[in-house]
């Protein structure tokens, strides 16, 4: 009798303990999920539009109709660049970065896949015999065991500074009409004969490819090192890399 109360007694205490541990269980999923749903709702309120109040600030009222400013998004400033007392100069300048850096992402990306497709410049590339085609695409045409000698890529460096201090730049004074004209009283191609509509359209064109270009050429940059992972994506126009 005493060895059956005494194991009657093991069982029911193993039993509450086991109906501790499942409450403690259930306890800690029910926590996780509150957890898990407050993330998600956190995050849903992040991306939601936010509400439209009776008054705005000066400086978004001052740049929601400028170029580039487009459906979908509309006025698209995640970061908050221009949050808060931000003058016209500001702007300018952001816009000016802006459209720099589309132009250069536009030739990288034109650069990364024009090689890609088998299209080269002729001839060779220094005076040892070594043809553009020979060098490999990509980043691992300017660092890795088979990339472009040094003495190339300073020449590259240096042509780029010099395009920078001569010619990629807004000289006052010369007639220039917008941020990143680089006209510079002497280069036309026959701008000055659209009317202003055109104009913007084709300024609106250039913001965007540029913009596209930037994503592409990251895009471009990042399945590239991420092949030394495993993944060898075939992507589109240009398939696999090479």
């Amino acid at each position: 009798l005493l060895l059956f109360v005494a194991h009657g007694t093991r069982l029911s205490t193993g039993s509450a303990a086991i109906k501790s541990l499942t409450i403690f269980r259930s306890q800690t999923i029910l926590k996780m999920k509150l957890a898990v749903f407050s993330a998600l709702v956190a995050s849903a309120a992040a991306f939601a539009p936010a509400q439209q109040g009776a008054v705005k600030t000066t400086s978004l009222n001052a740049f929601e109709d400028e170029l580039g400013v487009q459906p979908p998004l509309g006025f698209f400033d995640p970061f908050g660049l221009l949050n808060g007392d931000v003058d016209q100069e500001r702007f300018d300048r952001l816009r000016y970065v802006e459209i720099k850096h589309g132009r250069i992402a536009q030739l990288a990306f034109l650069g990364n896949i024009l090689p890609r497709a088998g299209i080269h410049l002729p001839g060779n590339i220094d005076y040892s015999g070594h043809s553009f085609d020979s060098f490999p695409n990509g980043i691992a045409a300017i660092k890795g065991p088979d990339a472009i000698p040094f003495n190339g890529i300073g020449q590259i460096i240096c042509f780029i500074g010099f395009l920078e201090i001569t010619f990629m730049k807004d000289v006052p004074g010369t007639g220039n009409e917008f941020v990143g004209d680089f006209r510079n009283g002497y280069i036309d191609f026959g701008w000055d004969s659209f009317d202003e509509e055109t104009k913007l359209q084709k300024r609106a064109i250039e913001l965007n490819n540029g913009r596209a270009a930037m994503m592409g050429i990251l895009g471009l940059m990042v399945h590239e090192e991420i092949q030394k992972l495993g993944y060898d994506p075939d992507l589109p126009i240009i398939g696999h890399l090479q």
